[in-house]
């Protein structure tokens, strides 16, 4: 089989003389080669370790989504919020999202998940686990990337045998399956909070992005978090201290079983931390006025 994707790999992993940015449309043209299995297993990992390395921009994560939602089986959630998470997954602490939604199942907001197996490189617990193992509430809804987007689910085995994140870890975290108005995504990093806006923003009503706990949005102590809407980012603090709260999160590596008892039998200290991140989602979907009002609601 002859194919043209040598002139990606060209691209992106020719050197830092040679090297050279895509176009939004090239990298949609090379990811949907990618994802429809025009291009050979080895190209792929090149490719996707030359673009880590060169390194990404805006309009090629852009580029990506584009090709992305060529394959997306969707299914429309009305009254949703997606919340993206990365799927790495988590080591030290468990995930809220099954929480969040039990707080916020009489205030008509149904939350949104997707998840897959588990990627590289954190080797933590993925949502995936969490929310198979778990009896949802009505509000939940789970989407499994091997039905909702069943080309890049089977790019696994070649990024486990790359060992290392590329920037599939970056763009795959909100693909919005449900049609979401309001999408939540966390950050390591201040500096990608501009790269999630760019790449997302325009996909939702409103975007927030979290710099919370291992990269989610879940805010488990001080963060800060951006509220990017109508082109517009407004930069917010927010320190559970001032609820009342003193949650001490774990810095020791927990197995999904932990995570699964932490869940199903948590601590009222947790609850108040599940609590101050549904208030936030109260807040960005316009149900309260302030964080403040709709902590003091849900209690």
């Amino acid at each position: 089989m002859l194919n043209n994707f040598h002139q990606f790999i060209k691209a992106v992993g020719t050197g830092p003389r040679h090297n050279h940015d895509l176009t939004r449309e090239q990298m949609c043209e090379a990811m949907t080669m990618i994802l429809k299995e025009e291009a050979y297993p080895e190209q792929v990992s090149a490719f996707l370790l030359g673009w880590r390395l060169k390194p990404e921009t805006n309009e090629e994560f852009q580029g990506a989504l584009d090709a992305f939602d060529k394959f997306i089986v969707k299914k429309t959630i009305p009254n949703s919020i997606e919340l993206g998470y990365p799927y790495d997954g988590k080591r030290n602490n468990p995930f809220l999202f099954t929480l969040i939604a039990k707080v916020l199942e009489s205030s008509n907001i149904n939350i949104v998940v997707s998840g897959d197996e588990l990627q590289p490189a954190k080797e933590g617990v993925t949502a995936k686990d969490i929310a198979t193992n778990i009896t949802a509430t009505s509000n939940l809804h789970f989407f499994d990337r091997k039905d909702t987007l069943k080309e890049l689910n089977s790019l696994t085995e070649i990024r486990k045998r790359l060992g290392t994140r590329t920037g599939l870890n970056t763009v795959e975290r909100l693909i919005n399956p449900a049609n979401s108005e309001y999408g939540f995504v966390g950050v390591f990093h201040k500096p990608f909070m501009e790269k999630y806006a760019a790449m997302f923003a325009p996909r939702y009503k409103k975007l927030v992005v979290v710099k919370g706990n291992e990269g989610t949005s879940e805010i488990y102590s001080k963060c800060q978090y951006w509220i990017i809407e109508n082109g517009i980012t407004t930069e917010y603090k927010l320190d559970p201290i001032d609820f009342g709260i003193n949650y001490t999160k774990s810095w020791d590596r927990i197995s999904l079983e932990e995570s699964l008892e932490i869940i199903n039998n948590p601590s009222d200290e947790l609850m108040k931390i599940v609590k101050l991140n549904a208030a936030l989602i109260l807040f960005v979907s316009n149900k309260v006025d302030s964080i403040e009002d709709g902590y003091k609601l849900l209690n």
